[in-house]
């Protein structure tokens, strides 16, 4: 193990975790993580997705089609009255550094970032990578999907970042979220019998929601999940609430047809309660003969970590969106992008208060990273 290259990488996790990108401001990221990229020869071009949340697309070109990693830059928000340290002070705890983001998902940035620089850095024959850091994963891809694919490097397989604990995760989970509203009829308070409370009408629909034991399920991929995330509706006490709405996340796997699981959400909610679409995900499945999977299992091994392929992961990443942007169209319809899922935090450590990650797994995940790089500009078939 590298002690120079592999401190860097925590290092630079701390600058990374001290800058709050909880929906906002992720150009500050990745302007920084720009300037070491362009000081090793990479080209740099930022995709404008709002002020200040500029999304970074780097490459070295080569002979071929590039190897892709990805990795977000926004986190969701964190409220410090809750947590027991400053979720922007990226302090360390002997192997476990504490702060927003650390797991989900700056460490796979820094350990990604610092491998890459530190590959450009030896003299080799190139052949083709390209960095691409997003911003707004967290509220449904937003920044990925509105990436053009003119602004990238068509084909070869993609390496995602996020938190797998360094698993090799060949698979994940789709996403459906969905807008429930039910409307009603406004009234005095100290007469609600006049009215139509649109509020316990969808509270009824969040119960009926959260009762059901029988989604559909893959063997594979486990049982369709469904979580209320937000619910709302009136103007005060005195006033029979006339609308409210709820926002509902389905986690989709093979076999669910979404329009399907939408008329299905239709019909636990009742009458009196409207659907709409507001995100709708693929889930990503890489057959598990894929050579990329040979390749990155090989890098594992040569690590000392197990190569043996994990379960389906239970979130989406960016890939659901890239995939369909990198597809090479040149001879016809895209090709599948070979996906894996690979990254130093802790999955279960995602969006929790005191989010914490490992700092030797961020070392291992640099070595991990460094090896897939040496294997593919050294030609191995993928």
């Amino acid at each position: 193990m590298s002690p120079g290259r592999t401190s860097g990488a925590v290092r630079l996790l701390e600058d990374l975790v001290r800058i709050s990108t909880a929906g906002a401001d992720e150009g500050t990221v990745t302007r920084h993580c720009a300037l070491m990229l362009t000081a090793v020869n990479a080209h740099t071009d930022f995709v404008d997705w709002a002020p200040n949340r500029e999304q970074l697309i780097a490459r070295v070109d080569g002979s071929g089609p590039p190897l892709t990693l990805t990795g977000h830059v926004d986190t969701v928000p964190a409220d410090p009255a809750d947590w027991s340290v400053d979720p922007w002070a990226g302090e360390s705890d002997g192997n476990r550094m504490v702060g927003r983001g650390t797991s989900d998902m700056k460490s796979g940035i820094a350990a990604m970032v610092t491998a890459v620089v530190g590959h450009l850095r030896r003299q080799h024959e190139c052949r083709g990578i390209q960095v691409v850091l997003t911003a707004a994963e967290e509220t449904g891809c937003q920044g990925a999907m509105q990436i053009p694919s003119s602004a990238l490097r068509l084909g070869g397989p993609l390496l995602v970042g996020e938190p797998t604990a360094n698993a090799l995760v060949p698979a994940h989970k789709g996403a459906l979220w969905l807008r429930l509203t039910a409307r009603g009829r406004a009234a005095h308070g100290s007469a609600p019998e006049r009215g139509d409370n649109a509020v316990v009408r969808l509270a009824r629909a969040v119960t009926a929601l959260h009762d059901v034991s029988s989604w559909p399920s893959d063997e594979r991929f486990g049982p369709v999940t469904a979580n209320v995330g937000r619910l709302w509706g009136g103007v005060q006490p005195n006033v029979v609430p006339d609308s409210a709405e709820l926002l509902l996340d389905l986690r989709t796997v093979p076999g669910v047809d979404s329009v399907e699981l939408r008329q299905r959400v239709k019909a636990i909610a009742g009458d009196g309660v409207s659907v709409s679409g507001l995100v709708d995900l693929p889930l990503i499945d890489t057959d598990l003969d894929d050579p990329f999977i040979e390749l990155v299992g090989q890098a594992l091994t040569a690590n000392g970590l197990p190569d043996a392929p994990a379960p389906p992961a239970r979130f989406f990443t960016d890939a659901s969106a890239l995939v369909g942007l990198l597809g090479d169209r040149r001879a016809g319809p895209p090709a599948p992008v070979p996906t894996v899922i690979l990254g130093p935090g802790e999955p279960d450590q995602c969006h929790v208060v005191d989010e914490w990650c490992r700092l030797d797994r961020v070392e291992q995940a640099v070595e991990v990273y460094s090896s897939i790089l040496t294997a593919w500009c050294n030609g191995a078939s993928t």
